[in-house]
C-alpha cells in the first residue's frame, strides 16, 4: 500500500514541476457575418449552399420588388407630366417685349415730331405711360411664371427623392455578401417569405482566421503587436500542426480564465485576450483548439 502510495505520489510530483508545452491557449475563430433581410416579400431565387465561396458585393439571391418597380414608374410618369406642364417663359413674354419695343420706336418716331412741332405733349404722355404699363405687366408676369416654375421644380425634386427611396429598396432586395468567405449556414430558401431583419445565411472569411488565445499580465511584457508567434493547431489524437502567427490585437481590459481555456500559470484566474492572425491553408476550422508558443 505503501509502494502505491510513493508511486502516485511522485507522479504528482512530476505532472506539477513540468512545464507547459505552450504560453497560451485559445480556439481559432474567423470574421463571421450574419446577412438579414431588408426587404419584405417573397425569396425569388436563393442559389447559395452551405460551404459554398462566395466574393465580396456578389449578388446571392433576390427578393420579389414588382410592386417597387410599379410604384417607381408611376412616380416617373407624374414627374415626367410635371415637367411637361413648365411655362415656356421666354414665349409666354415674348409678345410683351414685342409690344414694349414696338412703342418705344413709337416714342421715338413722336419725339421727333414733336420737336418739329406735329405732335402735342398729350401725345407723348400717352406713349411714355403705355410703355410704363407694358413693362410692369412683364415683370409681374415674368415673377409669375418664375413662381410656377418653382413649384413645379420643387414638386419635381420631392418626387424625385421618392424615386431615389424606391431606388434604394429595391436595391436592397439583392441579397448580397459584404465580405469574400465561406457560406457557414443558410437559415431560408427560395420561395420563402423574408422580412426586414430576418436572418438568411452567415458568412465566415476563412481564409484570414485568427486564434483568440489568453495570457497572463506576467506574460504581457513579452508580447508586441505585430510579433510574430507559433501557433499549434491541435486536430486531436496526436495531429498538431504548426503555424506562424502574428499578433493582431492585444485587449485593454483583464478577464476571468475561461473554464475551457489552460493558461501556463494555472493559479492566474485574470487574463488578457489577444487575437493572433494565422493564414488558413484550409486545414483550421472555427472552434479548433490552438496553442501559442512564443
Amino acid at each position: 500500500m505503501k509502494h502505491v502510495t510513493y508511486i502516485a505520489t511522485a507522479i504528482l510530483v512530476a505532472s506539477c514541476s513540468s512545464d507547459a508545452e505552450f504560453d497560451a491557449q485559445g480556439t481559432f475563430e474567423a470574421t463571421e457575418v450574419i446577412i438579414s433581410s431588408e426587404a419584405t416579400g417573397r425569396i425569388l431565387n436563393f442559389a447559395t449552399e452551405e460551404g459554398m465561396t462566395v466574393g465580396a458585393n456578389q449578388t446571392l439571391g433576390e427578393i420579389d420588388s414588382i410592386q417597387l418597380h410599379l410604384q417607381r414608374n408611376e412616380l416617373a410618369a407624374r414627374q415626367s407630366a410635371l415637367l411637361g406642364s413648365r411655362p415656356n417663359t421666354q414665349k409666354q413674354v415674348a409678345s410683351l417685349r414685342e409690344q414694349i419695343v414696338s412703342q418705344k420706336n413709337e416714342l421715338r418716331r413722336v419725339e421727333n415730331m414733336y420737336k418739329d412741332g406735329a405732335a402735342t405733349q398729350k401725345q407723348l404722355d400717352d406713349i411714355e405711360a403705355q410703355i410704363k404699363i407694358l413693362e410692369s405687366q412683364l415683370v409681374a408676369t415674368l415673377s409669375t411664371l418664375d413662381n410656377n416654375n418653382a413649384t413645379i421644380n420643387g414638386n419635381s425634386a420631392a418626387l424625385e427623392a421618392q424615386i431615389a427611396a424606391l431606388n434604394d429598396r429595391i436595391a436592397k432586395c439583392r441579397i448580397v455578401s459584404p465580405i469574400s468567405g465561406t457560406v457557414l449556414v443558410k437559415y431560408a430558401e427560395a420561395g420563402e417569405f423574408a422580412t426586414v431583419g430576418k436572418p438568411l445565411l452567415k458568412i465566415a472569411d476563412l481564409e484570414n482566421i485568427y486564434l483568440r488565445a489568453y495570457f497572463t499580465s506576467a506574460q504581457l511584457a513579452n508580447i508586441n503587436l505585430g510579433d510574430e508567434v507559433t501557433v499549434v493547431a491541435d486536430f486531436g489524437s496526436n495531429n498538431r500542426y504548426n503555424y506562424t502567427g502574428r499578433i493582431m490585437w492585444i485587449s485593454s481590459e483583464c478577464e476571468f480564465t475561461p473554464k475551457t481555456i489552460q493558461t501556463k500559470d494555472s493559479r492566474a484566474n485574470l487574463v488578457y485576450a489577444v487575437k493572433v492572425a494565422v493564414k488558413n491553408d484550409g486545414r483550421l476550422k472555427i472552434g479548433l483548439a490552438g496553442d501559442v508558443i512564443l
